[in-house]
């Protein structure tokens, strides 16, 4: 909370007038192009990293297809984690964001801007709905992003287990898989101190479908929650 206060103290007169602009286009999103809605929260991000003291480093780009239509599946830290991503990430994106998200104000809109869908996790026959309109969306070229943890791990760098049904969307829709190893995203809005932080955003290597088509969706789960944590221990620092 401290962080996010800093960033709007500091950004105070850009602040008025990107949030009416965030509710504006969360409000007529079909009218504007995904490009230009990844470009404005691009410049949003921007700037909440500048006054908050958060600096996002990435590497793997070239990871990521040329051709849109795939799903990116991060460990999930923090509310943090979305904008790093978004900020990292070169193409536009959507996402599969928790119900209880949908309360939360600046976040919701965030995802309004991504047409992105809420799951209850509560509810399968809604859940089921989602996973088909995702998995609709992606055959016709929308890239997503799904937190495969279905929660965040609260452990900082260490993961918890990925949930294989978090893979249907993907095996539905034949699409490439990227995992992305996200670290110290916790930092920027779930610790108490506003130090200067740095957020890494690995996109690892693409599992296509016809490397996985033959796996169930644990066995893929476990597969990209491995790949994930060996580039942890690889990047994180000490």
């Amino acid at each position: 909370m401290k962080r996010i206060i800093l960033m709007m103290l500091r950004n105070i007169l850009f602040l008025p007038v990107y949030w009416i602009k965030l509710c504006y286009y969360a409000s007529h999103v079909n009218k504007y192009t995904d490009e230009y809605i990844n470009k404005f929260l691009k410049n949003i991000v921007m700037h909440a990293n500048k006054g908050g003291n958060v600096e996002i480093v990435s590497s793997g780009k070239e990871y990521i297809p040329e051709e849109n239509g795939f799903i990116l599946y991060p460990n999930h830290q923090g509310m943090y984690d979305m904008l790093a991503i978004l900020y990292a990430c070169d193409k536009p994106v959507s996402v599969v964001a928790k119900i209880e998200v949908s309360k939360v104000q600046g976040l919701k809109q965030v995802i309004a801007c991504l047409k992105g869908h809420y799951m209850d996790r509560n509810d399968v026959r809604q859940s089921m709905k989602v996973i088909m309109d995702v998995t609709k969306e992606v055959k016709e070229g929308r890239n997503y992003v799904i937190f495969a943890e279905g929660t965040r791990s609260k452990k900082e760098n260490q993961l918890l287990d990925f949930k294989g049904g978090s893979f249907k969307a993907a095996t539905k829709a034949k699409c490439p898989i990227i995992p992305v190893a996200m670290i110290d995203s916790f930092k920027p809005f779930d610790t108490g101190n506003v130090d200067q932080v740095k957020v890494q955003v690995h996109f690892l290597e693409p599992i296509l479908y016809e490397e996985y088509k033959d796996m169930n969706t644990n066995e893929i789960a476990k597969e990209v929650k491995q790949r994930i944590e060996k580039a942890i221990e690889m990047h994180e620092e000490r």
